[in-house]
């Protein structure tokens, strides 16, 4: 059952913010019994027992099934009142202040997850346009494309190979192994206008630990920290949030070795925890307007170490380069 609050917003415990609750039952799952796949309800969180409806409807959420267990639950908080991030400013404050803000502490297991978007201008990633020389190599490509040969300069400089070239298309493998459109090169929500690009995080794994390790320093909590950006996917419309650097979590799970429910052995399931998450966290973030790019995720065993990068399909394994 996935229960939003209206409109995605609402006040309680003096926190403004943006809740999205995910209450699973594995145990009705298990059994089949009594589960809607899909079914959605509206409601508060958690933080009382019993949840009225604005049509008057009571709503139990902590509550135990007919099998004596607790329902398992997902928690998610979009802070409100993130502020601009300006080049070069260090984005840990920013965060822990937000947060302060909102009365919404991090607790031990939490998930942070933080757009690209901030942090790349945190790191001052921006390039000035007028400051590239666009190669004969750029210029041939950006025929082809129907782009800013100078923007297709600093793709270039971002990737190590050319996946699509075609018509305003322009598909790359990034230097960090991930493949995508522009190399991930940014042109919304850059305040100084056309002048400016913002490319990805230098190295968001590296990122995401010196977060995670400032946040233990500063608060005495041991969290996840995952950046996010938004990607296209082939064979399907629209963007989904991805993990382009974790900290403190599994990003892979590997389910192989385990069996399923009718006793079967798994030979090849392996989940993208991070990227799960991800995409999870994009819903409360919502549309690049809504200034929300920070979410805690609360409830969720994500257990052990890993990196974004144990995400990235080997190019030996590739079968689409």
């Amino acid at each position: 059952m996935i229960r939003k609050a209206g409109n995605g917003s609402f006040y309680c415990a003096n926190r403004a913010m943006t809740s999205l609750e995910a209450i699973i039952d594995e145990n009705m799952l298990a059994s089949h019994h009594g589960y809607t796949p899909g079914h959605v309800t509206r409601g508060r969180s958690r933080y009382s027992h019993r949840h009225e409806h604005a049509h008057g409807e009571r709503l139990v959420s902590n509550h135990r099934t007919k099998t004596g267990a607790h329902p398992r639950r997902l928690e998610m908080f979009a802070p409100v009142g993130f502020p601009l991030v300006s080049p070069g400013t260090p984005l840990l404050p920013l965060i822990l202040k937000t947060l302060q803000e909102n009365d919404l502490p991090l607790c031990n297991r939490d998930i942070l997850v933080v757009t690209q978007k901030i942090l790349s201008k945190s790191e001052n990633r921006y390039v000035r346009l007028a400051d590239v020389e666009a190669s004969p190599r750029a210029r041939e490509l950006a025929a082809i494309c129907n782009k800013d040969a100078r923007m297709v300069e600093m793709v270039l400089r971002e990737s190590d190979r050319i996946v699509r070239c075609t018509r305003d298309i322009l598909i790359v493998r990034h230097r960090l192994g991930f493949v995508s459109a522009n190399a991930g090169i940014d042109r919304s929500n850059i305040e100084s206008g056309d002048t400016q690009i913002l490319l990805l995080p230098e190295n968001p794994d590296r990122s995401a630990a010196e977060l995670r390790a400032g946040i233990h320093q500063s608060c005495g909590v041991d969290v996840g920290v995952l950046i996010i950006d938004s990607f296209g996917r082939p064979w399907r419309l629209g963007t989904c949030g991805v993990c382009i650097g974790s900290a403190g979590i599994v990003a892979l799970n590997d389910y192989r070795g385990r069996t399923d429910l009718s006793r079967r052995r798994m030979e090849v399931t392996e989940v993208a925890q991070a990227d799960e998450i991800a995409a999870a966290a994009s819903i409360l973030m919502g549309p690049s307007d809504q200034a929300l790019p920070i979410v805690i995720v609360r409830g969720l065993d994500f257990g052990g170490t890993g990196r974004a990068a144990d995400l990235i399909r080997p190019v030996e394994q590739d079968q689409f380069l």
